[in-house]
């Protein structure tokens, strides 16, 4: 089925495009794409690849550029063409745009100058690896990519796992290990997940298992695409906060005050046992 070429509206189309096999495009986004007088992408070179296998001809139109180092400039030069009549389709690199995506701005910035905005929905990596994880799908978190450095990240882990919902994260393949290496050193570690890896491509591959054992299974390998974990909630009353090891982990990057006040706020607990636990550890050192 050809797309329909019709005219659009002045304004931002958010076009969600596939997270591997080309097909998986809704019938809408192939028409935006049809009819926007001009295309930006976030990888110029994966839309034009995109654009040919549907038989989509760009003619005489714009596909440009707009991605992480776009910058202000970048929204800018978007908004002066909406600001002269166009219609702008973005369209992101894989997935829905928005979602761990630097379509994030350019959205704010058309939507706060009062232009016309809309959102094709479409194939985002977070939903699939739910609907695969066979973990509870009723209440979740989509919580992106973990901070890099190791302060950050530890204190991001903790305050993510105290959140009573299925738990997804994006990851690549080079620190996963080391994700569930340090989700190992917490009450995380008996907790049901699912590594999810190139999901709709020829090799998907979805492991299931508890963290520990996801752990155990991949230590060794190296992985290729990328990954998305999900992480199911503790179970009511099976698990016990660890306070001296969360303590401890937090303790190794922040001073007592700040790590005190992190694990407060993770746990729920009185901040003067989480205290006089970290007064004690400190004794004990």
């Amino acid at each position: 089925m050809k797309p329909l070429i019709t005219p659009l509206d002045p304004g931002l189309y958010l076009v969600a495009t596939p997270i591997g096999n080309a097909r998986d495009i809704t019938l809408r986004a192939l028409d935006v794409l049809a009819s926007a007088d001009v295309i930006a992408a976030e990888d110029t070179r994966t839309t034009r690849k995109l654009l040919e296998i549907h038989g989509i001809s760009l003619g005489d139109r714009k596909l440009i550029a707009y991605h992480d180092h776009s910058g202000q400039a970048g929204r800018d030069g978007i908004m002066k063409l909406i600001g002269q009549g166009k219609s702008v389709a973005y369209a992101s690199e894989a997935g829905s745009p928005l979602v761990a995506d630097p379509g994030f701005a350019l959205a704010r910035d058309a939507a706060q100058d009062g232009g016309f905005v809309t959102a094709l929905p479409g194939a985002t990596a977070a939903i699939t690896a739910l609907s695969l994880s066979g973990l509870p799908s009723d209440r979740f978190c989509f919580a992106g990519f973990a901070p890099s450095a190791k302060g950050a990240r530890q204190k991001w882990l903790t305050e993510l796992l105290a959140i009573p919902a299925t738990l997804i994260i994006y990851e690549s393949p080079k620190r996963i290990n080391r994700l569930l290496a340090e989700l190992c050193s917490t009450e995380a570690k008996s907790r049901s997940a699912a590594v999810c890896r190139e999901l709709t491509k020829k090799f998907e591959e979805i492991r299931r298992g508890t963290v520990q054992e996801l752990s155990d299974q991949i230590a060794d390998m190296t992985l290729k695409g990328e990954i998305a974990l999900v992480l199911g909630q503790a179970e009511a009353g099976e698990e016990e906060v660890d306070l001296e090891q969360m303590l401890g982990n937090a303790l190794k990057d922040m001073t007592m005050k700040d790590a005190v006040a992190m694990v407060t706020q993770a746990t729920g607990l009185p901040r003067r046992k989480v205290y006089q636990a970290a007064l004690a550890m400190e004794r004990d050192a």
